[in-house]
């Protein structure tokens, strides 16, 4: 429910999307405010998913919301993505992507990836046993390196989660080309998008032979 997580969320509750579910374990602090857009100052401290709760219940109250105050992890993800048809990874770790990335593949769920760093964006989706996955592109998980003194400019994510939104909603829809075997990247600073297409890995630990 941040940077990622608040535009998509946003946008996926304004389509009118049945169900919505959050999973986060952090709270709002004043230094998120410039980028997570479903929280103000007077949300400060309240736990991220019942702020970003009540937000997309105002917007459309058909809406089901589902907020999980917790952090995923490799005991709950199974049980907590098992319940969605579609997940989107807005999470901002390493560790917690290739994690949402595993789980998915097992599960045979579909999933948006996304990230973001300073200036710069990153996303793909990928279709388990159909496309090329994350771990395609990285067998392994870089190291997390905190940059606290640099964060990411506020309308990055902004854009970044608008595309996952637009791709769940087509995936729900069954229309158009989903964002498969190409991993679209966002530079504001020259205001440039570049795809880079992306092959399936036979070799690939999770979706390769030696994963299937």
């Amino acid at each position: 429910a941040g940077g990622l997580g608040s535009p998509a969320a946003f946008y996926l509750a304004a389509a009118g999307v049945v169900t919505i579910g959050l999973v986060d374990c952090d709270v709002v602090e004043a230094t998120i405010l410039q980028r997570q857009i479903l929280h103000g100052t007077g949300d400060l401290g309240r736990p991220k998913v019942e702020s970003a709760a009540e937000k997309l219940r105002a917007l459309n109250p058909d809406v089901r919301v589902l907020p999980r105050r917790e952090r995923l992890t490799r005991e709950n993800a199974a049980a907590v993505l098992g319940e969605y048809g579609f997940v989107l990874d807005c999470t901002d770790s390493f560790a917690a992507k290739f994690l949402i990335a595993d789980a998915c593949a097992a599960a045979g769920r579909p999933y948006s990836h996304a990230g973001i760093y300073r200036f710069e964006g990153q996303t793909m989706t990928v279709i388990p046993g159909s496309t090329a996955c994350l771990r395609c592109l990285f067998p392994r998980a870089p190291e997390d390196r905190p940059d606290p003194a640099r964060g990411p400019l506020g309308a990055v994510p902004g854009a970044i989660g608008s595309i996952q939104a637009a791709e769940a909603i087509k995936w729900i829809l069954g229309i158009g080309e989903l964002l498969t075997d190409r991993l679209l990247h966002y530079d504001a600073l020259g205001m440039r998008f570049r795809s880079v297409r992306v092959r399936r890995d036979p070799a690939c630990p999770v979706c390769g032979k030696r994963g299937d």
